[in-house]
């Protein structure tokens, strides 16, 4: 894994996780809280076959703020930049959560940039009937409230030790956290004593996470640009997700029945619990559309 930096308005983190010379790209697109390191076991299985990247976008990971927007269409921006004058052209976007978002709307307005999009368990529109985490439903409507949001999430990251923080957070996101290695959580603890203090660290997540928010409250317009994907998409969804319930999922497959649709034994970051069967589901699909070699491509 190669770490760099690119000038898109600012700084932007990174990684170059390699594949084969002259293999199709792939760029990974973390969800809100994440970076890079969401993408580790996953890209581990797409390297034989494809060249794979991932960013940090602006306010997460090592990509700091930088006086930059961190909202989902300001963040849709910098990863079309990113597209073009990193990657220099047509990759394929995978987008968990927040970044299946950004994925999704990047797509829509660049299609010329985006083959085929791969959803993994993405943020959509909350479906009629939907049962909705009691505990998730708290910390978001938290998000919405001036002040109390700040304050809370800053006494979180002051007073709750690093590591009771993330396994705290895998317990949410996962069907069963005991499924993440202890290097995932090692690398994840050293990530975290690198970021920003948290009053810009906050602000940051919170920024996006009301983006977000407003963008699914009056989902019209992003049902338009899901509408409007032209590509070849694949929506993997995890069964147990808390985050974005299974049913929301299957509503959004019925919606865009051209899509293709399948689900997993995982919560919101499949790519993280099961990233093999993950990749059972995204080699084949984009060898069906040519956009990988029928085979694997020979080692560089």
């Amino acid at each position: 894994m190669r770490s760099v930096y690119a000038d898109l308005g600012g700084p932007v983190h990174h990684v170059d996780f390699g594949g084969p010379d002259g293999a199709p790209p792939v760029v990974l697109v973390h969800g809100l809280g994440g970076s890079h390191l969401n993408w580790t076991r996953l890209a581990a299985e797409l390297t034989p076959h494809a060249r794979v990247h991932a960013l940090d976008l602006p306010g997460f990971g090592r990509t700091p703020a930088a006086g930059r927007p961190t909202t989902v269409t300001a963040n849709a921006a910098v990863l079309r930049r990113y597209l073009a004058d990193v990657i220099g052209g047509p990759a394929v976007l995978i987008g968990n959560s927040m970044g299946g978002m950004i994925s999704t709307l990047t797509a829509a307005g660049s299609p010329d940039l985006v083959p085929a999009v791969v959803l993994v368990d993405p943020s959509v529109p909350i479906a009629k009937g939907a049962r909705i985490d009691p505990a998730v439903r708290l910390r978001f409507l938290t998000n919405l409230i001036p002040g109390v949001a700040g304050w809370t999430m800053r006494r979180r990251l002051t007073t709750i030790p690093p590591r009771r923080r993330v396994l705290e957070d895998l317990a949410v996101i996962c069907a069963d956290s005991s499924r993440i290695p202890d290097q995932f959580v090692a690398d994840t603890l050293a990530l975290d004593a690198e970021l920003p203090p948290p009053r810009p660290r906050v602000a940051a997540h919170l920024a996006a996470s009301r983006s977000l928010l407003r963008q699914l409250a009056a989902p019209a317009g992003y049902w338009r640009a899901m509408h409007a994907l032209t590509m070849p998409v694949l929506l993997a969804h995890g069964v147990h997700d808390r985050l974005v319930p299974v049913a929301s999922a299957r509503a959004t497959a019925a919606r865009l029945p051209h899509w293709t649709y399948v689900e997993l034994d995982s919560g919101h970051v499949p790519q993280l619990e099961h990233p093999t069967e993950l990749a059972a589901h995204i080699l084949p699909w984009l060898r069906r559309h040519e956009l990988l070699p029928t085979a694997p491509a020979p080692a560089a």
